[in-house]
């Protein structure tokens, strides 16, 4: 299903919440605490909204990780937001585990810590880097990134995501291979990579990580975004398969070409393949 689809049906039924919280004087602001881990949220946020239903947000790949991650090992949630994969991660490494979360807006960066505050015990096991990751450290940061996903009509958002840029002035730019060089105490098992159209910017700065760690991936394949940060598909295929690796589909397991043009064929304008990469 297209994002566009996604919050469409999102925003039907937060409209429906959102009224029915007013008539009982409740705000959009909630706290909440699902499957062990507890919230701060703005119901008018999809990301917020789809955890307030019931932790619904991107329920396949929270499955996906669960199978794939192994305690007591080193993992990275890049594109982190709100913390919902980060928390999930920090409780699926143990207390011998350890998550390095990387966040580059100023908004979802203060909603990641804010909700890292509330669970101490997963805190303890996770690292928070705001930053930009790119191919070296001191590059240029874009001055605003999509990381908001608002359930009430706002003008000027993406016309096939809907989602909101939001400022980066905080943020500084450093690439993977010289943060990991400084802070890894082990190998990376797993990175999840969720960066709406910057996955070729992170992996510029991390061949060192892709050549000598190979950890597994687990990612969005959407052309259209990349093709808006002046990158493609087969780019960013370019950083796995002379690595050697293989793509899968999330849900099924089923392997996934590793042509850019037959994955293309696979992929409808607007939308994206959810993808996990492992290497040979």
């Amino acid at each position: 299903m297209k994002t566009t689809h996604k919050i469409a049906a999102a925003r039907a039924i937060y409209h429906v919440i959102h009224a029915g919280r007013m008539l009982f004087g409740r705000t959009d602001h909630e706290i909440v605490r699902r499957d062990g881990v507890t919230y701060d949220l703005d119901l008018s946020q999809g990301i917020d909204f789809a955890i307030f239903l019931g932790n619904f947000y991107e329920r396949q790949t929270k499955a996906a990780l669960r199978k794939l991650v192994s305690p007591g090992t080193l993992v990275l949630d890049i594109g982190a937001n709100i913390g919902a994969h980060t928390l999930h991660l920090a409780q699926l490494v143990g207390a011998d585990g350890r998550v390095m979360a990387f966040e580059p807006t100023d908004f979802a960066f203060k909603k990641l810590s804010r909700n890292l505050d509330l669970n101490p015990l997963l805190a303890n096991r996770v690292e928070a880097h705001h930053c930009f990751l790119t191919a070296g450290d001191g590059a240029n940061v874009p001055e605003a990134i999509y990381s908001s996903w608002p359930l009430a009509w706002q003008a000027g958002l993406h016309a096939k995501h809907l989602g909101r840029e939001m400022h980066t002035q905080a943020a500084r730019a450093r690439s993977l291979d010289s943060i990991l060089s400084e802070r890894a105490d082990r190998k990376v098992q797993l990175v999840k990579l969720d960066v709406d159209g910057f996955e070729c910017d992170v992996l510029r700065g991390a061949t060192s990580m892709l050549r000598n760690m190979r950890p597994t991936f687990v990612m969005e394949l959407a052309p259209y975004v990349l093709e808006e940060r002046n990158t493609s598909l087969e780019e960013l295929l370019s950083f796995f398969v002379p690595n050697g690796y293989a793509f899968y589909d999330e849900r099924t397991q089923r392997p996934l070409p590793s042509s850019a043009r037959e994955l293309e064929g696979m992929i409808a304008n607007g939308a994206g393949i959810n993808a996990i990469a492992i290497a040979a």
